[in-house]
């Protein structure tokens, strides 16, 4: 079943056509991922969920009522483009945007410290905001979103600006909340971060959905004639050889798509015979980094909307 679904949304701003006809539904319980490259419409997208922008064209249905204003006082939502008053203290900006939501008195005073103390900002309670590094200001702002406990969340590049203990900690903290129950829409453009958390996605690109499905299905369809391999020596042979098809190569990581599985078990005699050292080979493997090269880097995304739409 469904959290939210989105039917046939449209958006143009002048000539562009930042978002054109798609649709797409988010499973309850789930952390679905809205993925795609920088400009490719995700955040146009967001802000139609969220009634920022009005949509020319199509609906967003949340548990079965069409989304009206009430909508944003049942989600929590992080924009891509960060906004906190600078000039207020870490303690005052969390419970200023609890109460916009509707959430008082002590119980979220003490939430409120326990995040703090989590996110090692405790000691930066009393501390303005203009005061904080960019980083810890991100941490203040993924806190009001979070705090009042929505039961949905939509969180747009929540990575950004992160070290990666910090982008570790929020990770944690992400899970944590699906756990709980919660439905999380996670915008990136980051493949490897939207590979390990989400259980469901759509990959859109420019303004089209291209790929839509549950993570697992996805990865089967397109790992097929797929060989993951981690290695050290020289693949250099493999270039143009009769039955490889593609190389994607990242260093001593690889991705070898062979024209059919039949090669497969002869791709690693291959690389035996050449002497190169396997620390992996995994057959029918591939990365969703591979699969977003692959898509996002092609022209005709109206053949693709209509053969990946259905995995």
């Amino acid at each position: 079943m469904n959290a939210l679904e989105v039917h046939n949304l449209r958006k143009t701003f002048g000539s562009i056509k930042a978002v054109d006809n798609i649709s797409f539904g988010v499973p309850e319980g789930s952390v679905f991922g809205l993925i795609g490259r920088n400009g490719a419409g995700k955040t146009t997208t967001i802000r139609m969920i969220m009634n920022i922008y009005l949509p020319d064209s199509g609906e967003v249905i949340f548990r079965g009522a069409k989304i009206g204003q009430d909508f944003r006082d049942k989600v929590g939502y992080l924009p891509e483009e960060r906004g906190l008053y600078k000039k207020l203290k870490v303690m005052e900006t969390l419970l200023y945007f609890a109460e916009l939501k509707g959430k008082t008195g002590k119980e979220i005073e003490n939430k409120a410290y326990k995040y703090l103390n989590k996110f090692e900002l405790y000691d930066r309670r009393n501390s303005k905001l203009e005061d904080l590094s960019k980083g810890n200001q991100q941490k203040v702002q993924f806190l009001t979103t979070i705090l009042h406990s929505p039961d949905f969340l939509i969180l747009d590049e929540p990575f950004a600006g992160l070290d990666p203990i910090n982008t570790n900690l929020l990770k944690e903290i992400i899970l944590e909340l699906k756990s709980q129950g919660k439905v999380i829409i996670f915008s990136t453009h980051l493949m490897d971060f939207a590979e390990k958390m989400c259980d469901h996605l759509a990959m859109i690109d420019r303004g089209k959905i291209i790929l839509n499905g549950s993570l697992s299905e996805i990865k089967s369809k397109y790992a097929q004639r797929n060989v993951s391999l981690n290695y050290s020596g020289d693949i250099s042979f493999l270039r143009n050889h009769p039955f490889v098809e593609k190389i994607e190569d990242y260093g001593n990581s690889t991705g070898i798509r062979v024209k059919d599985n039949s090669y497969i078990q002869q791709l690693l005699r291959l690389l035996i015979d050449n002497n190169v050292t396997i620390n992996k080979f995994s057959a029918n493997e591939i990365s969703l980094h591979e699969i977003f090269i692959e898509l996002a880097g092609k022209d005709d995304t109206n053949i693709l909307s209509k053969e990946v739409n259905n995995v």
